[in-house]
């Protein structure tokens, strides 16, 4: 694999006055964004507060998981056209993004009955094993219910990813920078009289830029930079839970094939996900996080009662790894009521959020989202503001989040 780019320069130059499109934030979602939209010729400024590469948000360290285990129909069709979509994107960029290791999900039968069916009716192949089938299959793993596999799964490198998508942002000519902090984004009337549009004013700490279009794709900081903004226009965002959360590798001697991704929905109210990071481990983390934060104001240190559970939880699920010897891992997470994305446009500025815990397997697509709403193209139903102003429950359509008694597992 290849090293990360480089890091923000210490003494960074002034920014251009203006540019076409804006983009906050090179996280998976942002990257995407400017992938898609310079290779439409657009002129794309990227401003990302930190260093190439770091660790502040959601998008960084080395795997996700990619699954087409999903209960609605259009996350499942999401998911088909992402699997076409990273092997073009290996293609593009000439590095490894995906390994197929098959993905499992198991733990409540009427989950899985109704992710088999939406897979079912989307056309992806899928398997039912008894937990004794699945044990000889996979003895990593404990089961106490029957097992859906399909082999379409796997796991994504993420770091890589991240790095082909802003790799192939400059070749077709994006402009990055980093280590550029936002203050705001205002509305304003385009300065290019040609441009049909609404403009935007994106404040930094270096100057103001003036933009026809501005993709905020800042993660758990999308709500301080554009909630007040979409409140005055009478459409505001979703209530966006913003946590720390610490899943954490742990050492298995089992060789790499005996791990497939998984996740698993042991009650109602909780799921776990796990994976293998080849080099690191087999990382295994609880859905969601009691620990509410704000971005700018945690420490990034294991809490103690959520290690806690964690690795309680793998003590009795995982047993092909060392439970004593985690090795934690701490990142945000920005979660809608719904757990479903938020992808719309509010004038001439592109809003997204909400994408934790399920929203990297679909990168490339993502990408198309913006460019296409940029290009004046309806939003998904399913991200719209306003799909997020009926309330609704979770669903498998991403996890559950872990609501468990004190002092016990999930």
């Amino acid at each position: 694999m290849t090293a990360p780019g480089p890091a923000a320069d210490a003494t960074p130059t002034a920014l251009p006055a203006r540019a076409e499109v804006v983009v906050i934030g090179a996280g998976i979602v942002g990257a995407a964004a400017a992938r898609s939209l310079a290779e439409q010729g657009r002129d794309v400024l990227l401003l990302e507060r930190y260093p190439r590469g770091h660790e502040h948000g959601s998008s960084h360290g080395a795997t996700r998981i990619f699954r087409q285990g999903y209960d609605a129909d259009d996350y499942v069709s999401l998911t088909s056209e992402a699997l076409a979509a990273w092997r073009a994107l290996e293609s593009a960029s000439g590095r490894t993004l995906l390994d197929l290791t098959g993905a499992l999900d198991h733990g409540r039968p009427e989950m899985l009955s109704a992710i088999e069916a939406a897979m079912t009716r989307g056309g992806i192949a899928s398997e039912r094993l008894t937990p004794e089938q699945a044990s000889d299959r996979w003895p990593g793993l404990r089961f106490d219910r029957e097992v859906l596999h399909h082999a379409t799964g796997g796991r994504l490198y993420s770091a890589e990813a991240i790095e082909a998508l802003l790799d192939l942002a400059e070749v077709a000519g994006a402009t990055l920078r980093f280590g550029v902090r936002v203050a705001g984004v205002d509305p304003t009337e385009s300065n290019d009289p040609t441009a049909g549009v609404g403009g935007a004013v994106v404040r930094t700490e270096l100057g103001d830029v003036v933009a026809d279009h501005v993709v905020v794709a800042a993660g758990s900081w999308t709500p301080d930079l554009v909630g007040d903004l979409a409140r005055s226009v009478d459409r505001p965002l979703p209530e966006i839970v913003v946590t720390q959360v610490q899943p954490a590798h742990f050492p298995s001697e089992l060789a790499a094939d005996a791990w497939p991704s998984f996740v698993h929905y042991p009650a109602e109210g909780s799921s776990v996900y796990g994976l293998l990071t080849p080099g690191e481990g087999v990382k295994v983390g609880l859905h969601g996080g009691a620990v509410h934060v704000h971005p700018d104001e945690r420490d990034g240190l294991a809490e103690p009662e959520e290690l806690a559970r964690l690795t309680a939880y793998v003590a009795e699920w995982v047993p092909g790894v060392d439970a004593s010897a985690p090795h934690t891992i701490s990142c945000l997470y920005d979660l809608s009521p719904s757990e479903d994305f938020v992808i719309d446009r509010i004038d001439s500025i592109i809003v997204t959020t909400g994408f934790s815990g399920h929203g990297f397997k679909f990168g490339p697509v993502l990408g198309r989202l913006i460019a296409e709403l940029v290009d004046g193209a309806e939003p998904h139903p399913r991200f719209a503001l306003a799909a997020h102003a009926v309330p609704v429950a979770p669903s498998a359509s991403a996890f559950a989040l872990p609501q468990s008694p004190e002092g016990t597992a999930p």
